[in-house]
C-alpha cells in the first residue's frame, strides 16, 4: 500500500485546478445504462471509484472505455443486469445501478452494500421508492432482487434527504409511465447535475435543486455528451489547506456558488476569500490570525459533511475553542484520534467534537480511515512541525486525483512512498 510523507510548515502559494466531481460522475455513469447509444463523459477524474464503476459496467456487458478525462459507455444488450458483492463492497455508490437497470431492463440483482466506516447509510429509501413505483423487491442471500415490466409514476415522500436515493429514484422515474414526484429530495449540486444530464438525454425533469422534484416519464432516452462539473469538495480541501498554512492560492475552475456554505464559515473564521475570473483566491496568515468558529453539518445548502474533517484540522490551528457537530453521519470522527496523536486537543462528546485550538501540531505516523479523514490528515501534516507519514492512502485515491502532485507545485513538501501497512 502507498503512504504519503509530508514535511510540514510551508505556506502554500500558487494556482491549482480542480478536477471533475466524483460525486457527480458516478451517478452519471450509472445513467448511461438508461440508453443503448454511446455516451461520452468529459472532465472525468482519474479515481479508484471511477475505475470500480467502469469495471461494474463492463461486468454487466456495457462497452466502456476509460481514458481520463474522457469515458465512453455503450450499454446495448446487457449480459447480466447485476451488481455483484465483489464490486459493490468496494464502493457503496454501486447501488445506483438499481434504478436504471430496473427502469430499462425490467429486472435487477444488486448486492446490499453492507456497513460503512462512517455510518450505516441504509438503502431503505431507494427500495421504498421503487416499490411505490410498482417494483416487486425481495431480499435474499445478501442481494436485492427487483422486477417490474414497466415502472409507473408515483408520489414518493422521502424520510430523509438522501443524495443517492434521490438520484436512484430520479433515474428510475425517467423511464417510468406517468408522473413521479419526489418530496423531501436532496438538493446537492450533484443532484442538479444528474437532472441536467438526464434532460439532455430526453428526460423531463424539473425542480432539481429544491426539495420537490417532478419527473414526467418518457419511453426512450438517447445518448449524450457531457462535461462533469468541478468537484466542490476537492476545491474546498484546497481552500482550507491554503488558509491553514497561511498561504495565497488561486483555486481554479470552481463554481463559487457550490462552495458558499464552506466559504461563509471560512470568512467567519477570518479567512480572506475573493472571486477572480478563473476561480476563488484564498489568502491568510495561518491560524495565528484566525478565530475559532462553531459548525454543524447538514444536507445542502448546509455545511457539507464531506468538509467536516478538513475544517476540523483548520480549527486545531486557530486561537480559541470551536464545537464541530456531525449531524449527518453517526461515526465520522475517526480522524480525531489521529489528530490527537499529532498534538491536537479534541474531546468528542457524542455527535460533537470540542476543539481547543492554538496547539502546535507535530509530525507523527497516522492512519487514514476513510476518504475525507485522509484529506484532513494531509492538511494536518502540512501544518505540523516535522515529518508526518499517512498510512493507507488508498482511501484518498478514491476521491482525490493525484492530490500530492497538485500540492507539490504549491510548495508542499509531500511525496508518495511504498509502504507495508
Amino acid at each position: 500500500m502507498d503512504n504519503l510523507v509530508i514535511e510540514g510548515g510551508v505556506p502554500l502559494h500558487g494556482a491549482v485546478r480542480v478536477s471533475g466531481a466524483k460525486n457527480a460522475a458516478l451517478p452519471i455513469l450509472c445513467a448511461t445504462l438508461l440508453t443503448d447509444g454511446t455516451c461520452t463523459l468529459r472532465n472525468v477524474p482519474a479515481l479508484r471509484d471511477l475505475e470500480t464503476t467502469a469495471a461494474l459496467l463492463r461486468f454487466m456487458g456495457a462497452e466502456t472505455t476509460v481514458t481520463p478525462p474522457v469515458v465512453t459507455v455503450r450499454a446495448g444488450s446487457l449480459r447480466r443486469p447485476e451488481a455483484p458483492y465483489e464490486l459493490v463492497k468496494q464502493m457503496r455508490a454501486s447501488v445506483m445501478v438499481l434504478g436504471p437497470l430496473l427502469a430499462r431492463h425490467g429486472r435487477a440483482r444488486v448486492s446490499l452494500p453492507g456497513g460503512c466506516a462512517i455510518g450505516a447509510r441504509p438503502i431503505d429509501q431507494h427500495l421504498k421508492g421503487l416499490q411505490a413505483m410498482g417494483a416487486k423487491i425481495t431480499l435474499e442471500h445478501g442481494y436485492v432482487n427487483a422486477e417490474c415490466a414497466r415502472l409507473r409514476g408515483a408520489t414518493i415522500p422521502l424520510d430523509m434527504a438522501t443524495v443517492t436515493g434521490t438520484e436512484n429514484l430520479m433515474m428510475a422515474a425517467a423511464l417510468a409511465r406517468g408522473r413521479t414526484q419526489l418530496v423531501g429530495a436532496a438538493r446537492e449540486p450533484e443532484v442538479e447535475e444528474l437532472a441536467r444530464v438526464l434532460n439532455k438525454m430526453g428526460a423531463r425533469i424539473d425542480g432539481a435543486g429544491t426539495d420537490v422534484i417532478h419527473i414526467e416519464g418518457v419511453d426512450h432516452l438517447h445518448p449524450m455528451d457531457h462535461a462533469i462539473i468541478p468537484d466542490r469538495i476537492e476545491a474546498g480541501t484546497f481552500l482550507v489547506a491554503a488558509a491553514a498554512t497561511g498561504g495565497d492560492v488561486l483555486v481554479e475552475g470552481v463554481v463559487p456558488e457550490h462552495l458558499e456554505p464552506l466559504a461563509a464559515r471560512l470568512r467567519q473564521a477570518g479567512v480572506e476569500l475573493t472571486r477572480e475570473e478563473t476561480g476563488l483566491r484564498v489568502r491568510g496568515e495561518g491560524g495565528r490570525s484566525l478565530r475559532a468558529v462553531d459548525l454543524s453539518t447538514a444536507p445542502h445548502p448546509g455545511f457539507p459533511t464531506d468538509m467536516q474533517a478538513q475544517f476540523m484540522a483548520l480549527m486545531t490551528a486557530v486561537q480559541g475553542t470551536s464545537v464541530v457537530t456531525e449531524a449527518v453521519f453517526e461515526n465520522r470522527f475517526m480522524h480525531v484520534p489521529e489528530l490527537v496523536r499529532m498534538g491536537a486537543e479534541i474531546e468528542v462528546r457524542g455527535r460533537a467534537a470540542v476543539v481547543t485550538g492554538g496547539t502546535k501540531l507535530s509530525g507523527a505516523t497516522v492512519m487514514a480511515t476513510d476518504l475525507r479523514a485522509s484529506a484532513c490528515l494531509v492538511i494536518a501534516g502540512l501544518l505540523a512541525e516535522g515529518s508526518t507519514e499517512i498510512l493507507r492512502v488508498y482511501h484518498l485515491d478514491r476521491g482525490y486525483e493525484a492530490l500530492e502532485k497538485k500540492l507539490q507545485p504549491l510548495g508542499a513538501r509531500i511525496r508518495r512512498v511504498r509502504g507495508g501497512a
